[in-house]
C-alpha cells in the first residue's frame, strides 16, 4: 500500500519541475500567448495518455519476447518501440487538444503545444516512477531521483516532442509536405529518445551526467529554433504582400 506522505511528495516533485518548465518555455511566446485553456487541456491531455501508452508498451515487451526479440540489437529494438509509443501518445495529445482548434493559428503554436503535452506526459510519468521510488527506498531517494529527471528524463521529453513541433511548425504553410515533415520528426525524436534510454541503461547510473549533457545543449538549440519558428510567420506575410 503507498504511502500519503509519500504519494504526495511524489505528485509534488512529478508535477512542480514540469510546471516550472512549461513558465519557461510559456514565456518564449509571451508576444502571442496561447489561450490559458488550451494550454490546461493539452497538459491534463500530456499526463493522461500516460495511462494509454505503459499497457501498449508491455504489449510491445510482450510481443518482442514471445518471438525471442526481446535483446535484439542489444535490447535497442524494444527501447525504440517504447520511445516511438510514447512519441506518437504526446503527438496524439497536443492533437486532440489544440492542433484540430482555430486557436492553432501560427507555426511556433506546435512547437508550443506539442512541449505542453511532453510536460504533461513528464509529469505523470515522474509521479508514477517516484512513487515507486519513494515507497521503497525512502523520500530521499525520492528526491535525488525527483532532481535527476527533472534535469535528464523531462529535459529528453521536451526536445523530443520539440522535434515533432519544429516539424510541424516548418510546414505550417505547406501542408502538402505535412505528412512527410511529420513523420520525419516523429522519427527523429523516436531515435533520440531510444538512444538516451539506450546510454542511460548501458551507463549502469555511472555516466547519467555524461548524458545528460548534450541535451542541455540540444535546450540552446531549441531555444534558437524557437526564434526561427517565431519569424516564420512574419516572413510569410512580407512575402503576401508584396
Amino acid at each position: 500500500m503507498v504511502n500519503l506522505n509519500n504519494f504526495f511528495f511524489s505528485l509534488l516533485m512529478g508535477i512542480l519541475p514540469a510546471l516550472l518548465w512549461l513558465w519557461f518555455w510559456l514565456k518564449e511566446d509571451r508576444l502571442h500567448p496561447e489561450p490559458r485553456r488550451l494550454i490546461i487541456l493539452t497538459f491534463i491531455a500530456g499526463m493522461a495518455v500516460v495511462v494509454l501508452a505503459l499497457p501498449v508498451e508491455q504489449i510491445a515487451q510482450i510481443t518482442l519476447k514471445r518471438f525471442g526479440m526481446l535483446k535484439a540489437l542489444d535490447g535497442f529494438i524494444i527501447l525504440f518501440l517504447w520511445a516511438l509509443i510514447e512519441e506518437s501518445a504526446k503527438y496524439f495529445a497536443a492533437r486532440k487538444a489544440a492542433l484540430k482548434q482555430k486557436e492553432f493559428d501560427e507555426p511556433v503554436d506546435a512547437l508550443v503545444y506539442l512541449i505542453t503535452a511532453a510536460l504533461g506526459f513528464a509529469a505523470a510519468e515522474n509521479v508514477i516512477f517516484l512513487t515507486q521510488i519513494s515507497s521503497n527506498y525512502g523520500l530521499m531517494s525520492g528526491f535525488i531521483t525527483g532532481n535527476l529527471r527533472f534535469v535528464g528524463a523531462t529535459v529528453l521529453h521536451i526536445i523530443s516532442s520539440a522535434t515533432i513541433g519544429a516539424s510541424v511548425a516548418f510546414c505550417f504553410f505547406h501542408k502538402e509536405n505535412k505528412k512527410r515533415n511529420l513523420t520525419l520528426g516523429l522519427f527523429f525524436a523516436t531515435l533520440l529518445h531510444a538512444f538516451f534510454n539506450y546510454f542511460i541503461i548501458k551507463g549502469g547510473g555511472e555516466k547519467i551526467l555524461e548524458t545528460f549533457a548534450p541535451f542541455w545543449i540540444l535546450i540552446i538549440v531549441l531555444l534558437l529554433v524557437f526564434e526561427k519558428v517565431k519569424k516564420l510567420k512574419t516572413v510569410k506575410q512580407q512575402i503576401l504582400s508584396k
